[in-house]
């Protein structure tokens, strides 16, 4: 199936008007270094929405709209290569989420490159997915992007303390070192992203570190013992070659839901196109089972 005229738009248009942040090194260092703006989510939010700080960083519960919530929480981690803040588009998932699965969604703000880096947001994830297991509940954690990556280090470092209920991963950046030859084919038909931008943002998210440290990079890490895990890509991100990688490395007896959209590009669901509502309507159905 070709790709919806809603998506050829909307992939012309960020090629036209995104592309450039990652195109070189040096429009990646100057995305970088710009200040960070606001991260609350939008008024029209606000009334659903509780604040409170963990580890230093804020967290925004939402809640359904019509009813309280129910069930296990839900870990949100957005996207942004791990120095844009969280955008609309980012909390209307996140109120989607709410509103479709009845839990309370909680936002996590995990601090941003260059002023921290990946030890620092992953050691604030799993204090909050701690915090949030108790009573017998298990935390459902979503991440798009840099946040699947996030997220995925979170399940694979709490898989022993404190085991999460589900994982939905959209687009991860799974790979920090963006090193898998299957990249290059990818490349030149993604609109929106392209290595030599990402790599000063890489660079400082590992601060120090290799860029395959699993901590960072988790593709690199255990794969065993992951919950029921759903992942959602589209054919025109260079993401998909890490994707097509941990599914093919994933141990048998791992439960994986796993889809590529033809000719969508980089984090799909969160667009305004049809597409995306087939897929948000797959991670509900993904997320209900507790």
């Amino acid at each position: 199936m070709t790709a919806s005229w809603q998506m050829r738009g909307v992939a012309l248009f960020t090629r036209l008007a995104y592309r450039r942040r990652f195109a070189t090194e040096a429009a990646g260092r100057a995305r970088l270094a710009l200040p960070k703006g606001p991260s609350a989510p939008p008024r029209s939010l606000r009334p659903r929405c509780v604040r409170r700080q963990v580890d230093g960083f804020d967290v925004y519960a939402v809640r359904p709209r019509t009813a309280p919530p129910s069930g296990d929480p839900i870990v949100y981690l957005h996207g942004g290569a791990y120095v844009s803040e969280i955008v609309r588009q980012h909390w209307d998932l996140a109120a989607h989420l709410a509103d479709r699965s009845g839990r309370e969604v909680h936002v996590a703000l995990y601090g941003l490159a260059p002023h921290h880096d990946g030890l620092r947001a992953l050691a604030f994830v799993t204090t909050l997915v701690a915090e949030l297991s108790t009573a017998g509940r298990r935390c459902h954690l979503v991440g798009d992007s840099a946040g699947g990556g996030l997220a995925l280090a979170t399940a694979q470092a709490t898989a022993q303390a404190t085991p999460v209920a589900s994982l939905t991963l959209i687009a991860p950046w799974l790979d920090l070192s963006m090193t898998n030859p299957e990249i290059d084919a990818l490349e030149p038909h993604d609109p929106w992203l392209s290595r030599p931008g990402l790599r000063p943002m890489a660079a400082a998210w590992a601060n120090g570190l290799p860029l395959t440290d699993p901590r960072i990079s988790p593709l690199y890490g255990d794969l065993r013992d992951l919950p029921p895990l759903h992942l959602l890509v589209g054919t025109r991100d260079i993401t998909l070659a890490d994707c097509r990688a941990l599914r093919d490395r994933l141990p048998a007896d791992t439960r994986l839901t796993y889809h590529e959209q033809q000719d969508a590009i980089h984090a799909y669901p969160l667009l305004p196109v049809p597409e995306a509502r087939e897929a948000r309507a797959a991670i509900v159905a993904h997320l209900r089972p507790s």
